[in-house]
């Protein structure tokens, strides 16, 4: 499956539009990672349990998009984008979306 934040392929065409190709993930902080965030607050630099907790959610979203696009049928996924909103205090959805397709 070809994923690209463009809207076309080199080389390829695009002979189908299938849809919108989604998946998401709801993830919230746990007490563990908030102890050590605060931590890390104090004296400064990267969150590294947030960041590790994040890369997680876009994977998760991103697998959950392709695996929709498969039950589309499509060759490709374009215009890929990831969007993040807070659902509650401490949680947050990570939606990876884009346009399945068809190639030729």
């Amino acid at each position: 499956m070809i994923i690209t934040t463009t809207d076309q392929i080199p080389g390829r065409e695009i002979t189908e539009i299938l849809g919108i190709a989604r998946g998401s993930t709801v993830r919230a902080r746990s007490i563990g990672r908030d102890i050590f965030a605060g931590l890390k607050n104090i004296v400064g630099g990267e969150i590294e349990e947030y960041t590790k907790l994040q890369a997680e959610s876009r994977e998760q979203a991103m697998l959950r998009m392709i695996e929709d696009a498969k039950k589309l049928n499509a060759d490709a996924i374009v215009n890929v984008r990831l969007a993040t909103s807070m659902v509650m205090q401490g949680a947050a959805e990570i939606l990876a979306y884009g346009t399945a397709v068809k190639l030729k």
